[in-house]
Parts: C-alpha cells; sequence; structure tokens
C-alpha cells in the first residue's frame, strides 16, 4: 500500500482515539496532580506527597476508566479527525496558509468538546475525590439525579473554547512546525526525530494558550453534585480573577506543561506510527 494514501474521516477518528487511549496510560497521573493543584492551594509536590501518603500510588489513576472514553470520543474526534478536515478545506499543502490549519484544529476541537464533555465532568469529579472511590454507575446515577442531563454538560462552553484553543494550538503549531524543522535539519516530514520536535514545540505552547481556560474548566466541572457554585463561565472567571488574582489563571501551569509536552508527543507519535503501519500519508 502506497503512503500516499489518505486515511477518510471514519479511519483517521479510530487511529486517533487508538492514540490518545494508549497515551493517556502515561499522561493521567499527571493530569490528576494538575487538577489537584488547580482546585487546592496546596504545590505540586505536597499534593503528590499527600495524594500518596493518603491514597496509595494507585489514586494517580482515578478516574482512568472515563479518562478511556474521554480520549476514545473527544481526542479521538480533535486528534483523528484533524488531516481529513485540513484536506476538506484546502489546507493540506506544507505551505498552505497558517490560518487554515488552525481553523482545521479549532472546528475538531470544537466538535471533539461537546462529544466528550459528560466523560470530562465525570472524569474530573473522580480525580479530585480523595476519600474511597465511587463505582462507575454510581457516580453517573448521583449526578444524574441531582442535575439532570444538564449536569453531564455543566462547564461545556469553556470546554469548546478550551479545545478550539488547544486543538488550533497543538495541530496548528505541530503542522506548521514540521515545515520548518525540514527546512532547518534536513530531516523527512515523516521522520520520528520531526514528529518528536515539532509535538514539543506544539507541547508549550498549548500550555501558554490553554492554561486560563483549563483553570475556569476545572473549577466548573468540579462543583459538587448537588450544588452549583458559579453561574457559568463568565462568573468563575470573574470570581476567580476576583478572589485569586490573574496570575491564578495560569495556576498549575507546571503540571499542565508536565502534561501536555509528554501528551502531545506521544499522542502524534503514535498516530504518525499507526498512520505509516497502514499505509497511509502522514500529518
Amino acid at each position: 500500500m502506497s503512503v500516499s494514501n489518505k486515511p477518510s474521516l471514519l479511519q483517521s477518528t479510530a487511529l486517533g482515539g487508538t492514540a490518545a487511549m494508549f497515551a493517556v496510560n502515561f499522561t493521567h497521573p499527571i493530569e490528576l496532580v494538575k487538577t489537584r493543584v488547580q482546585v487546592s492551594n496546596e504545590g505540586i509536590i505536597a499534593t503528590c506527597s499527600s495524594t500518596m501518603r493518603n491514597e496509595g500510588v494507585a489514586a494517580f489513576w482515578k478516574g482512568i476508566p472515563w479518562a478511556y472514553c474521554r480520549e476514545g470520543s473527544y481526542t479521538a474526534i480533535r486528534l483523528g479527525a484533524y488531516a481529513p478536515v485540513r484536506d476538506a478545506i484546502g489546507a493540506g499543502a506544507p505551505d498552505a496558509p497558517a490560518h487554515m490549519k488552525f481553523l482545521a484544529g479549532a472546528l475538531t476541537g470544537a466538535v471533539g468538546s461537546v462529544a466528550g464533555n459528560p466523560f470530562d465532568v465525570l472524569k474530573t469529579l473522580s480525580q479530585t475525590n480523595k476519600s474511597e472511590s465511587l463505582p462507575l454507575m454510581s457516580l453517573v446515577g448521583k449526578m444524574y439525579r441531582d442535575q439532570g442531563i444538564g449536569g453531564f454538560y455543566r462547564g461545556v462552553q469553556v470546554n469548546i473554547m478550551r479545545a478550539i484553543t488547544l486543538n488550533a494550538t497543538k495541530m496548528g503549531v505541530y503542522d506548521i512546525s514540521k515545515g520548518y524543522v525540514v527546512d532547518t535539519t534536513g530531516w523527512q516530514r515523516n521522520s520520528a526525530k520531526t514528529a518528536f520536535c515539532s509535538s514539543f514545540l506544539a507541547g508549550f505552547f498549548m500550555t501558554v494558550t490553554v492554561s486560563p481556560f483549563d483553570r475556569v474548566r476545572t473549577a466548573l466541572m468540579n462543583q459538587p453534585t448537588d450544588a452549583k457554585l458559579y453561574d457559568g463561565m463568565t462568573d468563575c472567571l470573574v470570581k476567580t480573577v476576583r478572589n485569586e488574582g490573574i496570575l491564578s489563571l495560569w495556576k498549575g501551569f507546571i503540571p499542565i506543561w508536565a502534561r501536555f509536552a509528554p501528551m502531545a508527543t506521544l499522542q502524534l507519535l503514535t498516530i504518525e506510527f499507526l498512520y505509516s503501519s497502514f499505509g497511509f500519508k502522514g500529518i
């Protein structure tokens, strides 16, 4: 099979979900620490120490079933659908306008965030729960009983904005960086070295642009199932800045970067490997 073949939208989405579900096994503990840092006044070391001391090492993988569901929906779309959507809007060429590549990332990020929002809510609640873990269906039942279907879409507005920003930055920077890396080093566009360097750059810029959205999203999704602390994204943003200052929007920057850099690298290296294994042209 020639590597010039392009995967269909469904094929690419399935490969994107596979890559994401593989990568999350390694990045989930980092995200748990990031989430707990954002909702508490503890630092990274204190959070890691208290989690290990009080809950044991397995606690770092709390919420992993919901993470698998999230990656199989949200990330499958935003990662896997990017190349087909990019090509469909005429931005597939290496020298295509940068804003078109960012647009393709924004579109797939927005659609993916809506599909994955319920799993994002359940994952966040599981990760911040420091007592004995609730059975999966018990958590679902409690949420539905207290807040109905709407409870699973708490924070959906900021999650969509976060996903648009995240995926536009991630896929746009990655796609564009590959061109610069190839021109600078002479490496092949589909080589692992090119993918690694480009994905690492994408991870850093993702952290810079996404941290404020991530902070507000975590606060909204971490509200108790039987209480409503904020009246939406704007209210949460205003209260956070008023109570903690503007820089609090980048609270947890280091663990976010520590998650985004390896996450982006693992996801993108894996999907490039899968593309190659199935004879498809890389991103």
